[in-house]
C-alpha cells in the first residue's frame, strides 16, 4: 500500500505540472483527491489493514495528500497569474475614446402639460382634487343636474359596470364629492384625472382621455372672475399676446355656460388650417355653476356663487405641440415621445 501511495504521488505531480490551463489543473485535483480519487479510495480502506498499520499508513495518506495539494495549489496560482495577464494583452480599454451617453426618459407630454396647467393653478390658490375613476351614478349624474333623460346618460355615451355603478365619463364628481366635504365653505379647486366614454377611437377621439377641471365657489363670484382667470390661463399655456372669446353654449350644470376660443397662435387670426380659416380655436367649455347643483350640494345659492370650467390636457397638448393624432400620447412609440425633452433649469 505504501509503494501504491508513492506511486499515485508520482502520477498527480506529473498531471499538475502538464496542465495548462485553470481547467485541466481542476480536472486533476478531481481526479485525484476529489471524494471519488484514489487518495479518497485508500483512506476508506484503512479499515481492513491490520490494527498495528493503521496508525503508520494513515500519516503517510495525510503527508501525500497534503504535499499534492500544496504543488497543486502553486501551480493554480501561477496559471490564475499567467491567465490574467494574457487576459490584459488581449483585452484592453482606449481610454481617450469619447463615453458613451447615458440614454435619460423624458416627462410624457401629457404629464408635462398636466403638471403645466396644475402649477399655474396652484400658483393662483388653487388646490388639487381627486376622487374615484369608478363612480356612483349620483356623483356623476344626478347631482350636477343631468336628469335621467339627458342624453349623456345614454348606455352608448357610458362605461356601466351596474345600473347605478359607471366608468366615470368626466372628473365633475370630484367637485360634488368637495363641495359635500365643505360643508358650504369657500372652494377653490382643480381636479385632474382620467374619464371614460364609449367612443370610437380615431386622430381626434378617444374612449379614455384625462381631463382637468375647475371649480371657485364663494361670495361676490361672477363670469369677470372666470374670462380674468381664462385670459390668464391662455397666456400662460399659448403665449401672452393670445386673446380669448367666449361664446354662449349649454351645460346642464352650469348657467349661464360658454365655451372658450383663444386667438390662433399659428396665424394669429389671418386664418389657416388650425384655427380652420376663423382665427380662433376652442379650446375648453366653461360657466357659472348653476343654483340646482349648488343647493343639491349643502350651497345657498342666493348667498353664494361660483364658476366652473373644463378642459382636455390631450386637446391642449395637440395644440401646443402641433400633435395631429391622439393616438400618439397613447401608444408608446419611442420615436414620437422621445422628440419632447424637458430643459431643467
Amino acid at each position: 500500500m505504501e509503494q501504491q501511495l508513492k506511486e499515485l504521488k508520482e502520477q498527480a505531480l506529473v498531471k499538475i505540472n502538464e496542465a495548462t490551463t485553470v481547467k485541466e489543473l481542476n480536472d486533476v485535483r478531481v481526479a485525484y483527491l476529489g471524494k471519488k480519487g484514489p487518495i479518497t479510495d485508500l483512506l476508506k480502506g484503512m479499515g481492513k489493514l491490520p490494527a498495528e498499520e493503521r496508525p503508520k499508513m494513515g500519516a503517510l495518506v495525510n503527508v501525500i495528500r497534503e504535499s499534492v495539494t500544496e504543488v497543486l495549489e502553486e501551480r493554480m496560482t501561477k496559471l490564475e497569474e499567467a491567465a490574467i495577464n494574457e487576459q490584459l494583452e488581449n483585452e484592453f480599454i482606449d481610454v481617450t475614446l469619447p463615453g458613451r451617453p447615458a440614454r435619460t426618459g423624458n416627462h410624457h407630454p401629457l404629464t408635462r402639460v398636466v403638471e403645466e396647467i396644475e402649477d399655474f393653478f396652484i400658483s393662483m390658490g388653487y388646490e388639487i382634487a381627486e376622487g374615484p375613476e369608478v363612480e356612483k351614478d349620483y356623483y356623476n349624474f344626478e347631482a350636477l343636474n343631468l336628469p335621467k333623460d339627458h342624453p349623456a346618460r345614454d348606455m352608448q355615451d357610458s362605461f356601466y359596470i351596474t345600473e347605478d355603478v359607471l366608468l366615470r365619463t368626466q372628473t365633475s364628481p370630484v367637485q360634488v364629492r368637495t363641495m359635500e366635504s365643505k360643508g358650504g365653505a369657500p372652494i377653490k379647486i382643480i381636479c385632474p384625472g382620467k374619464v371614460y366614454r364609449r367612443d370610437s377611437d380615431d386622430a381626434t377621439h378617444s374612449h379614455q382621455f384625462t381631463q382637468i377641471e375647475g371649480l371657485v365657489i364663494g361670495e361676490d363670484i361672477c363670469m369677470s372672475d372666470l374670462k380674468g382667470t381664462l385670459s390668464l390661463f391662455a397666456k400662460k399655456m399659448f403665449g401672452d399676446e393670445r386673446e380669448i372669446r367666449l361664446r354662449p353654449s349649454f351645460f346642464p350644470f352650469t348657467e349661464p355656460s360658454v365655451e372658450m376660443d383663444i386667438s390662433c397662435f399659428k396665424c394669429s387670426g389671418d386664418g389657416c388650417n388650425i384655427c380652420k380659416k376663423t382665427g380662433w380655436i376652442e379650446i375648453l367649455g366653461a360657466g357659472m355653476v348653476h343654483p340646482n347643483v349648488l343647493r343639491m350640494s349643502g350651497y345657498d345659492p342666493a348667498v353664494v356663487s361660483g364658476f366652473a370650467f373644463g378642459m382636455g390636457p390631450e386637446r391642449v397638448a395637440m395644440l401646443k405641440y402641433g400633435v395631429e393624432d391622439i393616438r400618439h400620447f397613447y401608444t408608446n412609440d419611442v420615436r414620437f415621445l422621445s422628440q419632447f425633452h424637458r430643459t431643467e433649469a
